[in-house]
């Protein structure tokens, strides 16, 4: 079976998707309900300064999710590492360690948006130094002990629970990323399917006597919303779909790869690429058991570029009610 996630980044345009608070609490009540019908994963992101409200700040978000359930892991992929103070990081990850019981999961990536950089007065061009020392300082900070930091000695308390240290993965699509990850002994995260990188990660942990692994999404990962009628939901709600898929699209330059990055220019162009799917309870169950990849997902998106929180309760109830269990019988 398939690992299940529910994913989400509360954006959406304004008109559209009610008040962010009422998103907010929908997005908790969701990830309760989730839990309770044995969804793995909550996955949520990064970024700063869009419009349609996309989540800036994903521990808060992580943190209250971690309150509201408890089985379920909730993944931030990927935190913008050089946007945060090093030392309050540790802090803060360490905190929701304890809170979650070890279910809180982090990628560090460095983004690729310099406007996101430009807002919190942080140098583009420092991006890579500023990410090594915030690696550098997490893996000192998290076992309790002193040590030097920016010319003072400091300690971080309480340790994290997890040992040796919460799960921290290194994003990324450049071969600078996957020496990042190897040089820390750290699991690598590509941001797309890119063996050839896998690979590349690999030589690197030899090359620097470390240990990690790779945690490769599959070709092709796709959004899913669950609906009884297909053809009405697209023709209501495929505007939603579309909004999220255009301004992620938007925020990419040349060369950024990413396994969620549509070239869609319009909802009937994006239901034929086939990123974004509507899919009814049968077919989600028949797309489940047919895929072969180990890789796979079924990325649930209810609240996806400001869906009413009525239609994304619809379709996350009948992926737990019609779906799931099926599954895993």
């Amino acid at each position: 079976m398939p690992a299940t996630v529910l994913r989400f980044n509360l954006a959406g345009p304004a008109a559209s998707s009610g008040a962010p608070a009422h998103r907010y609490r929908a997005a908790l009540e969701m990830a309760a309900y989730a839990d309770e019908h044995g969804v793995a994963t909550v996955q949520t992101e990064e970024h700063h300064g869009s419009p349609d409200g996309w989540l800036p700040s994903p521990l808060p978000f992580a943190g209250a999710v971690l309150g509201a359930t408890r089985r379920i892991t909730v993944t931030v992929s990927a935190l913008i590492g050089p946007l945060y103070d090093p030392l309050r990081l540790a802090e803060d990850l360490a905190v929701l360690d304890h809170v979650g019981e070890g279910r809180l999961v982090t990628v560090a990536g460095i983004g690729y948006r310099p406007e996101e950089y430009a807002a919190h007065g942080v140098d583009w061009r420092r991006r890579g130094a500023l990410q090594d020392e915030l690696l550098d300082t997490l893996l000192k900070a998290w076992t309790g002990e002193p040590f030097a930091f920016r010319g003072r000695t400091v300690r971080v308390t309480p340790r994290p629970r997890s040992s040796p240290h919460p799960l921290l993965l290194v994003g990324g699509s450049s071969r600078a990323a996957a020496r990042r990850a190897a040089r820390f002994g750290l699991p690598f995260f590509p941001s797309a399917h890119l063996p050839e990188l896998e690979t590349y990660y690999l030589r690197q942990l030899a090359e620097h006597g470390t240990e990690g692994w790779c945690l490769m999404p599959p070709p092709r990962l796709p959004l899913l919303h669950l609906s009884e009628d297909p053809d009405r939901t697209w023709a209501e709600y495929g505007r939603h779909l579309f909004h999220e898929a255009a301004a992620y699209a938007s925020w990419q330059s040349a060369g950024n790869r990413s396994a969620v990055l549509s070239t869609a220019a319009c909802p009937e162009e994006l239901r034929h690429e086939g990123l974004y799917r509507v899919l009814t309870p049968d077919e989600c169950v028949t797309y489940a058991e047919t895929t072969s990849d180990p890789a796979a997902a079924l990325v649930l998106h209810p609240l996806c570029g400001g869906m009413p929180v009525e239609e994304g309760w619809r379709s996350l109830r009948l992926f737990a009610e019609r779906v799931l269990p099926r599954l895993a019988g």
